[in-house]
C-alpha cells in the first residue's frame, strides 16, 4: 500500500505541463542569458566607471554646482571661465561622438546608433536576430559618446548589449526563431533589471517596450523573470543591493495630494510630447542633410558643447539632478515668484536636456534617450512640486521630492509607451514603494493624454499588427 502511495504521489507531483524535459531545458537556457549577461553589465559598468575617470570626470570645471549644495545653475559665473582648460568642454563631446559614431558605421556594421529601436525592431522583423559585434561596439561607443560629454544614457546600449547576449547565444545553439527571439527578449530585460538595479521594471520592460499601445508579449515573462534575476543578482553582488538613488521617505497619506498631482500629469504630458517632438524634428532634420554621417555627428558635438560650456550639468548622464531633486523636500515658501531660481532652474534644465539629447541622439551619436527622459521627468516634477509647495497651505504637505519621483514614472510612461514598467522602476530606483499610488494616477493620466506619441519608431501599436501574430 506504502509503495501504491508512492507511486501515485509520484505521478501527482509530475502532473500537469510544468515538470517536462522542455521546460527544464528552457530553464537552463533563460539562466544561462542572465549569467552571461550579468557579466556583460559588469563590464559595461567598468568600462563607464574607466571612460569617466579618464574623460569627462577627469575636467575640473565638469564639476556640478549641484554637488555643492545649490539649486540650478548660473551661466553668469565668469570666474569659471577664465581658466582655458574649460574651453576643452566645446570640443569633447564632439570627439567623443564621432569616435562612437566611426565605430558603429565601421565595426558594428550599422548605419545608426539606436540601441533600443534596434532590439524592437529585430524582435519584430528579424525573429530576434541582433549581430554578436554589437556587444563590443556598441559598449565603446557609448562609452566614448556620453562620458566625453554627450548627453544621453546607457539604458538604450544596455538594452541592445543584453538583447544581442541573447541572441547570439541562441545562434550558437542553433535554437529555433521562438527561442531566439524569447532569449534576446529575457536578454533585453536582463541588461535594464542589472544596470537599474531594477530585476522587476526590467521584466516589465522586456514584456511592454514592443509596442506603444496597451498590448504586451505576455510569453516574455517567464524567461525574463529567470534572466533578470540572475543578472541582477550577479551584478548586486559586486556594485551592491542598494537602490540607484536614495531620497527621503515620502508618504502618500492624504487623498487630497491627489489633485495637484493631475497637473503635474497634464504638464508631463505637454513635456513629453515636446521632448519628442524636438527629438524627432532633430533626427529627421539630420537625416535629410546631404553631409557625410561624421560632420553630422560633430556638428551636434558641438551644439552640445556650446549648450555644457554654460550648463555643464547637462553634459553625460546628468544623475546628479535626480539626486538633488529627490532631497529638495525644503524649497521655502516664496515659490510663488516667478523669478525664484529653483522652480525655474528645474524647469529651464529640463529644455535645456531635452535640446542637448536630440543633439547628440539625434545627429547620430551613439546614446540612450531612456536615462534622459528620466532626468527630464525628474526635473519637471521638482519644478511643479516646489510651485505647489508655495502656493499652497502647509496643510497640503507638497513635497517637491515626491513630485520628482511621480514625474520621472509619468515621463517614462508617456514617452517609453511602458506605464507598468515606469510605476516599478521608480520605485526600485529609489526604493521607495509608499508612492506607488500617485504614481500610478499620473501615469495612467499621462499614458492616456499622450495616445500615438512614442520615442521608439519600430514599436507596433498592438501585437496584431506584428510581423509575429
Amino acid at each position: 500500500m506504502f509503495r501504491r502511495l508512492s507511486i501515485n504521489s509520484f505521478k501527482l507531483f509530475l502532473a500537469g505541463n510544468g515538470v517536462t524535459a522542455q521546460a527544464g531545458r528552457e530553464f537552463i537556457l533563460f539562466a544561462l542569458v542572465g549569467v552571461v549577461v550579468g557579466f556583460c553589465t559588469l563590464a559595461f559598468n567598468w568600462m563607464i566607471t574607466l571612460g569617466h575617470s579618464y574623460l569627462l570626470g577627469n575636467f575640473s570645471f565638469h564639476h556640478s554646482q549641484l554637488q555643492a549644495g545649490e539649486i540650478g545653475y548660473s551661466p553668469f559665473d565668469l570666474d569659471t571661465y577664465t581658466n582655458p582648460w574649460r574651453w576643452f568642454l566645446f570640443i569633447t563631446p564632439a570627439i567623443g561622438a564621432l569616435l562612437g559614431a566611426c565605430l558603429i558605421r565601421w565595426l558594428g556594421h550599422s548605419r545608426h546608433a539606436r540601441g533600443t529601436d534596434t532590439a524592437v525592431f529585430a524582435y519584430h522583423h528579424n525573429a530576434g536576430h541582433i549581430t554578436s559585434t554589437a556587444i563590443p561596439v556598441k559598449s565603446v561607443a557609448s562609452v566614448l559618446t556620453v562620458e566625453s560629454g554627450g548627453s544621453g544614457g546607457y539604458e538604450g546600449p544596455m538594452t541592445l548589449i543584453g538583447a544581442a547576449c541573447g541572441s547570439t547565444l541562441a545562434r550558437i545553439l542553433h535554437l529555433d526563431p521562438r527561442l531566439k527571439r524569447l532569449m534576446m527578449a529575457a536578454g533585453l530585460a536582463a541588461g535594464i533589471g542589472a544596470l537599474f538595479r531594477a530585476p522587476l521594471a526590467g521584466v516589465l520592460f522586456g514584456a511592454e517596450i514592443f509596442y506603444s499601445g496597451t498590448d504586451m508579449e505576455y510569453e516574455t515573462f517567464l524567461p525574463s523573470f529567470i534572466a533578470s534575476s540572475i543578472a541582477y543578482t550577479i551584478y548586486a553582488c559586486f556594485v551592491g543591493f542598494e537602490p540607484l538613488f536614495s531620497m527621503p521617505d515620502y508618504a502618500y497619506d492624504d487623498g487630497v495630494r491627489l489633485l495637484p498631482y493631475i497637473a503635474l500629469a497634464i504638464i508631463v504630458a505637454i513635456g513629453v510630447r515636446f521632448y519628442i517632438m524636438f527629438f524627432r524634428g532633430t533626427e529627421e532634420f539630420c537625416a535629410k542633410l546631404k553631409w557625410p554621417f561624421w560632420v553630422k555627428v560633430s556638428v551636434g558635438g558641438l551644439c552640445v558643447g556650446a549648450i555644457g560650456f554654460f550648463c555643464p550639468d547637462v553634459m553625460g548622464a546628468s544623475y546628479n539632478i535626480i539626486d538633488k531633486a529627490f532631497k529638495t523636500h525644503d524649497a521655502g515658501a516664496n515659490m510663488l515668484s516667478f523669478l525664484d531660481l529653483p522652480c525655474w532652474g528645474f524647469f529651464c534644465f529640463f529644455i535645456i536636456k531635452a535640446i542637448a539629447t536630440s543633439f547628440t541622439v539625434g545627429s547620430g551619436g551613439s546614446a540612450g534617450v531612456f536615462a534622459p527622459a528620466l532626468v527630464c521627468g525628474c526635473a519637471l516634477g521638482a519644478a511643479v512640486g516646489i510651485f505647489f509647495q508655495g502656493i499652497l497651505p502647509e496643510t497640503f504637505g507638497v513635497k517637491p521630492g515626491a513630485f520628482a519621483l511621480v514625474g520621472m514614472a509619468a515621463f517614462i510612461a508617456g514617452a517609453v509607451r511602458a506605464p507598468l514598467m515606469a510605476i516599478v522602476m521608480v520605485a526600485e530606483l529609489s526604493g521607495n514603494h509608499t508612492l506607488i499610488l500617485p504614481s500610478m494616477w499620473v501615469c495612467g493620466i499621462t499614458f492616456w493624454l499622450n495616445s500615438g506619441w512614442s520615442l521608439y519608431r519600430s514599436q507596433v501599436r498592438e501585437r496584431t499588427l506584428s510581423e509575429l501574430h
